[in-house]
C-alpha cells in the first residue's frame, strides 16, 4: 500500500546554472511520480513535494547528491493520500519553474546569498533556543513573517502580525516605518519553514532593527518538538490539498469564520467567482458569503 508524504525545502546557494536544475528536478519528479512546487533562482531552490514514501526518499538521495545542496533541511510530514495512477491528491500537478525570486518578496537586488547562506540574516534560534530566550527576556517580541490570512487559523501567542496579503507587502510596511518601535527590542521572525524568514530578517537588519532573529526551522520544526505544549496556537496553514495541520490530538481552534463566526480552522477560496480572496470560513458558510476586499462579509444568492 502507498505511503504519502509530503517533503519542504529550501536552500539558499549560489546557482551558475537555474535552467539545468529546472530540468534535473523536472525530469526527476516525472519519473518518480511526484507531484508539487519547486522554484528555482540564481540564489537556490525552494519546494514542496508529494508522493510515496519509497519516490521520495529516491528524490531526497539524489538531491542531496549535488553538492550545494547536501546539507539540505527536508522536513517531512504525512500526505492525504495517493489517486489511482499513484500521484498525491495532495497537488493537481508537478510545476518546476525559474524565478527571480525563490520567495518574492519583490526586492532581489537587496538579497545576498553565499554559499552559506543568505547574508546579513537574523541570528538563528532552535526552538529550544527560542524557549531559553523567552525565559531571560521580557521583552521578546513574536512577528509573524507570513500573509495575514495564514495566522488567522494558527499563530505564536501575542505575537504582533502584519496586514498583509503578500510577501511583497512587508518591504513596504518596512519602508513605512509602521514597525520602527520595534527595533529597540529582540524580535523573533517565524514562518512555515523558515525561507520566508531568511530574507525578511535580512531586509529587517538592513533598515535599521538591531537584535532580530529567526525560528530555525520555521513553525513545522517548533511544532515537531513542542506539539500544542509550548507557545503556538492554532493549525498551520498549509500551500497544498490538506489546507492546514495539526500537531496533536489537542490543538486549539482559534480561526473565526467570516460568516457566522463560529471557530474553525477551514479555509476556502470566495465563491463569487469575481472575487480572488481566500478567507476563513467554516462548512455551513463555505458557498454563502464572501470576504470582500476590504473585509467585509457579503452575502452570496443561491438557488431555490
Amino acid at each position: 500500500m502507498a505511503t504519502p508524504k509530503i517533503v519542504l525545502f529550501y536552500v539558499f546557494t549560489p546557482l551558475a546554472d537555474p535552467e539545468a536544475i529546472r530540468l534535473w528536478q523536472r525530469d526527476l519528479g516525472e519519473a518518480l511520480s511526484l507531484r508539487g512546487r519547486v522554484i528555482i533562482s540564481k540564489d537556490g531552490i525552494n519546494g514542496t513535494l508529494g508522493g510515496d514514501l519509497p519516490a521520495l526518499k529516491k528524490w531526497a538521495r539524489s538531491f542531496r547528491s549535488y553538492a550545494p545542496f547536501k546539507n539540505v533541511d527536508i522536513k517531512w510530514s504525512e500526505g492525504t493520500g495517493m489517486d489511482e495512477s499513484g500521484h498525491s491528491i495532495d497537488f493537481p500537478k508537478l510545476s518546476v519553474k525559474v524565478r527571480d525570486e525563490i520567495v518574492s518578496f519583490g526586492a532581489p537586488g537587496e538579497l545576498q546569498v553565499t554559499a552559506d547562506g543568505v547574508v546579513g540574516g537574523g541570528t538563528r534560534l532552535s526552538p529550544e533556543a527560542l524557549h531559553e530566550l523567552i525565559a531571560e527576556r521580557d521583552d521578546v517580541v513574536f512577528l509573524d513573517g507570513r500573509n495575514a490570512l495564514e495566522a488567522q487559523i494558527g499563530r505564536f501567542r501575542g505575537a504582533v502580525v502584519p496586514d498583509v496579503a503578500t510577501t511583497r507587502d512587508f518591504v513596504r510596511l518596512l519602508d513605512s516605518g509602521a514597525y520602527d518601535d520595534l527595533k529597540g527590542k529582540p524580535v523573533v521572525t517565524y514562518c512555515t519553514g523558515g525561507i520566508r524568514c531568511e530574507v525578511l530578517s535580512s531586509l529587517m537588519a538592513a533598515r535599521g532593527f538591531g537584535e532580530v532573529y529567526q525560528l530555525e526551522g520555521g513553525i513545522v520544526r517548533y511544532g515537531e518538538t513542542y506539539g500544542d505544549d509550548g507557545l503556538w496556537d492554532g493549525s498551520l496553514y498549509v500551500f497544498d490539498g490538506r489546507g492546514s495541520v495539526d500537531f496533536s490530538d489537542h490543538a486549539a481552534v482559534i480561526g473565526e469564520c467570516v460568516g457566522c463566526h463560529a471557530l474553525t480552522k477551514r479555509t476556502a477560496n470566495c465563491p463569487d467567482p469575481s472575487c480572488r480572496v481566500q478567507q476563513v470560513v467554516c462548512e455551513d458558510c463555505g458557498a454563502l458569503v464572501c470576504a470582500d476586499h476590504a473585509g467585509a462579509t457579503l452575502p452570496i444568492s443561491s438557488a431555490g
